[in-house]
């Protein structure tokens, strides 16, 4: 049974944006704050062009043998195993790298001579140098509202990508997604739209992140299924986003003003 594609609204020109990288053999580089729509959007697009999607979610231990692939003991014998980028450059199909900047920094060394015009993907291990077929793309994302001097992006690797910068859609859009999404009627999801952007006012000041689209999906999922407003929004909107005490009361406080 063929899976129906991702739900996604466009906000701009991401969808072109992104055809014509594909087309051309250009990386993309996606910027924005977390659960903004960035890894929904790699996923329609994938299903839109009609490729396979290699998702890795990269973490501090992330390592280039990670995403090339390793010798591995099956009964007794010692094979090769491709990571999902190698996967990616042989079968073709988009390889997506979330949050790139979190991944250790030998797994840079091994993106680069995949972002210029060689598309080539060497493998020390087995010496076989590959070459990207017309139909593989590569696209990484980060926060930048993450970044600090030990994990960001360097220039050299920037600028092998095109880019494109993510944020929360306006408030009429989102509300339709979270409902979408949800299955909550738009009247109420409304509400919960404008307490989230109240409370992503609030970053930098007590808040490291503001309230996702995800977690508005979250929160009105919860309604949707029955819970109260309060505990909905106790659960998905205030407790994800804090462990002190008196930040969240400050956020329940928002939360009062809002709803009464």
């Amino acid at each position: 049974m063929a899976q129906s594609q991702p739900y996604y609204e466009p906000t701009a020109n991401e969808c072109l944006l992104f055809e014509q990288a594909f087309k051309n053999k250009l990386p993309l580089l996606l910027k924005g704050p977390t659960g903004c729509g960035k890894t929904r959007f790699v996923s329609h697009m994938a299903h839109q062009i009609g490729v396979p999607l290699h998702t890795v979610s990269c973490h501090d231990d992330l390592s280039a043998s990670d995403l090339t692939g390793r010798y591995l003991l099956k009964g007794g014998d010692t094979v090769w195993t491709d990571g999902p980028l190698t996967k990616a450059v042989r079968e073709g199909g988009i390889c997506y790298l979330d949050e790139v900047v979190e991944a250790r920094k030998d797994v840079a060394v091994v993106l680069h001579p995949l972002t210029d015009d060689r598309r080539i993907l060497p493998l020390e291990r087995t010496g076989e140098l590959l070459e990207a077929p017309d139909d593989f793309m590569l696209v990484v994302s980060y926060n930048p509202g993450y970044q600090n001097m030990m994990k960001n992006l360097k220039p050299s690797t920037r600028q092998r990508f095109i880019a494109a910068e993510f944020d929360f859609p306006d408030a009429q859009t989102e509300t339709r997604i979270v409902s979408t999404e949800s299955g909550l009627d738009q009247d109420r999801t409304m509400g919960l739209v404008r307490l989230a952007r109240k409370l992503r006012d609030m970053k930098g000041q007590d808040l490291e992140e503001g309230v996702s689209t995800r977690l508005l999906v979250y929160c009105a999922t919860l309604i949707q299924a029955g819970l109260s407003y309060d505990e909905a929004i106790r659960h998905a909107m205030i407790e994800p986003l804090t462990d002190e005490y008196d930040v969240k009361q400050g956020l329940e406080e928002v939360v009062r003003v809002s709803f009464g």
